[in-house]
This record gives structure tokens, sequence and C-alpha cells, in this order.
């Protein structure tokens, strides 16, 4: 467990295991979200896990200052530079896989195999606007409202409540009083600014990074699967399906060994 001063905040991550380093990313989702699949990708690979700035663990000196992708990717490179340099193995889940798009096209020797789960890139998109609206509203029921009232409406219009309202997985205590002050970021400081993100495809082409985009098998239909894979048909990337949902890396073991054989098959 290490801290890492960067401009503007104090970084929180971890390795765990043995191997070529294998980042797992997540935003606003924080190491802790990571842990079962770290500990099942242990055995071949040094996982490393961090804290997004102001999230979890890891701080930030303005409170009040928005987040972008950008901004979450130099800190990334900062880690990567860190543990020695690049290039390394990137797991990017969601807004975490916006963040490792943003870090190929300004550090493209940082990373050697990208898979991307589900990044939310609305603006690929064919109603990229009602999408954006979409997200400014539940911003302003953030403002309004709060952060419970913000998630409910985020969660429905994601896709990914269940039959009776209630969300189709349940984090644990825990994760759930971390996931309540994350929310205050996430909402007030990440949602707008993470889909607003429009990757830079010359950058990406450019890139020597060889990158796969994931989907979920039992996400069908919700919007992080429909833009992950616009954005694969946008740039051109294979698509791979894993278990489970948005969050299927949560059930660790079948997801790990997808993903294991993912990341051989780049080689």
């Amino acid at each position: 467990m290490t801290t890492l001063d960067v401009p503007g905040a104090k970084l929180y991550y971890q390795t765990d295991g043995h191997g070529p380093f294998l980042l797992a990313i997540g935003s606003p989702m924080d190491s802790t979200g990571f842990a079962p699949l770290a500990q099942a990708m242990a055995g071949e690979y040094t996982v490393v896990t961090y804290d997004p700035r102001g999230l979890g663990h890891s701080t930030r000196e303005d409170a009040d200052a928005d987040i972008t992708p950008e901004l979450q990717a130099d800190d990334v490179h900062r880690i990567v530079e860190a543990l020695g340099g690049g290039p390394v193995d990137f797991f990017g889940s969601s807004g975490g896989a916006v963040v490792g798009l943003a870090l190929i096209a300004a550090h493209p020797h940082d990373v050697r195999n990208f898979v991307g789960h589900e990044p939310p890139v609305i603006e690929l998109l064919p109603d990229n606007d009602e999408q954006r609206q979409a997200i400014q509203d539940i911003y302003d029921t953030y403002r309004t409202a709060g952060s419970q009232a913000a998630m409910f409406q985020f969660m429905k219009h994601i896709g990914v409540l269940g039959d009776g309202a209630a969300p189709a997985w349940e984090p644990t205590p825990e994760q759930l009083e971390r996931m309540d002050a994350a929310n205050e970021v996430f909402f007030g400081h990440l949602i707008r600014q993470t889909t607003a993100f429009l990757p830079d495809m010359q950058a990406l082409r450019a890139a020597p990074t060889r990158i796969v985009i994931g989907v979920g098998e039992a996400s069908q239909g919700q919007l992080a699967h429909r833009t992950g894979l616009a954005f694969a048909e946008a740039f051109g990337a294979p698509v791979i399906e894993f278990p489970g949902d948005h969050g299927g890396f949560m059930n660790a073991e079948p997801f790990s060994r997808v993903l294991k054989r993912v990341l051989v098959e780049m080689e």
C-alpha cells in the first residue's frame, strides 16, 4: 500500500501478486471494488488498484474542482511512472475505461494491452443529445435533492434497476459506506465530465496499444453496453463478451478467467 503525491492530490494505490503489471482502474469505483478481481488475477499478474483523487483514501486539495478523464489519466500516468514506467496492461471498467482511453491518447507508451469494459462514451451514440440532457437532469437532481435521489435516477437511466426498483447487484455495507462518500464526488464533479469525453480516435489509432472492448453478457440494452459497442464500431476494436453485467468483475472467478484469456490472446 503506497501513497503518491501528484499535483493537487495524494493518491493511494496498492499492488497484489506477481508477474507483469496489470492496472485495474475504475471511476468512481475505488480499489476496494477490485479486490476480488485482483486476488483472482494475482497468480499471473501484479495487479495495481488505486483510489481516484478525492475518493477512498486518496485526497485532493480543491474539493470544489471538477475531475476530468484527462486529469485522472495524468494521475494514473504518474502511478505508472512510480512503478518503473510502462508499458503495462490495463483493465478499465466504466469510467475507468474512459480514463484508460485518455491515458493512451496522452501517453501512448504507457499501455501495452487495454481492455475497456463498457466505457460510457455517450457522445458516440446517435442519441447523444438525449443522453447528454439525461445526465444533466441527473446532475440537477443531485443539486436539488441530494445524491441518493440522483443515484436512483442514474441507475434507472443506465438500465441497472431490477424488478421492483431494486439494484441488479447489491454492494456490501462497507462498499455502501464508501459509495455514499464517493457519490458526492461522482455526481458533483465526475459524471458530466466523464460522459462528455470524446475519444481521440486519431491518437488512439497512432498508439502502439492493443485495444479491445468488453461488454457484459447480461447488460444487453443497457446504456454502457450500447456505448461500448459504439466505441468498438467507431474504432474498429474487437468486442469480447464477459460474464455478468456492468459490474460483472465483482463476480471475480468467472470474470477473471475470461480476462486472463483475452490478455494472453492479445500478446
